[in-house]
């Protein structure tokens, strides 16, 4: 038995709360009101399912991120947990494309390069994605802009170099 593709089960859900939305519809005006009370949900899920299918979530996501935003699961949402224990199907951390240190030092990107980007954390180039972590961390307790010393101009930069380091 093959696994069918996620966005393939995601259509298929999509189209299954599309044609219960529009038999709930048509019954609604037919017959009751009460239908059409009750084909509202059916086509919010249709609508979430769609906005899913055609990657305008994974685009919000991404809009989010690059303005900083934290996301949901970030803030604890959902019972997500933290994925740092992750190793991916492969293991070593990196999924289907391997190790994320080589991607990092592959990707191109504009902004900092990637030695100002250590710089800016204070770490060594051959930092692990824990000092990583740990060291962005800390420059973001001092340079917040709601701390006495905080600037948002070195908040954003440290903000750009992590973005930078974690790609």
């Amino acid at each position: 038995m093959t696994a069918v593709p996620r966005s393939q089960l995601v259509l298929a859900l999509m189209s299954v709360f599309a044609g219960l939305t529009v038999v709930l519809a048509v019954l609604g005006f037919a017959y009751s009101p009460v239908a059409l009370v009750v084909a509202l949900p059916f086509g919010a899920t249709t609508y979430a399912l769609w906005y899913h299918a055609s990657g305008r979530l994974r685009e919000r996501a991404r809009r989010n991120a690059r303005a900083g935003r934290r996301t949901t699961t970030e803030r604890g949402g959902f019972g997500a947990g933290p994925r740092e224990d992750w190793t991916g199907p492969r293991g070593g951390g990196g999924g289907r494309f391997g190790d994320t240190r080589q991607r990092r030092a592959t990707r191109r990107s504009t902004g900092q390069s990637m030695r100002d980007a250590y710089r800016t954390l204070g770490l060594d180039p051959d930092a692990d994605e824990s000092a990583i972590k740990r060291a962005y961390r800390e420059k973001v307790k001092e340079t917040h802009p709601d701390t006495e010393d905080g600037s948002e101009r070195r908040f954003k930069r440290v903000n750009e170099a992590y973005e930078r380091l974690s790609e």
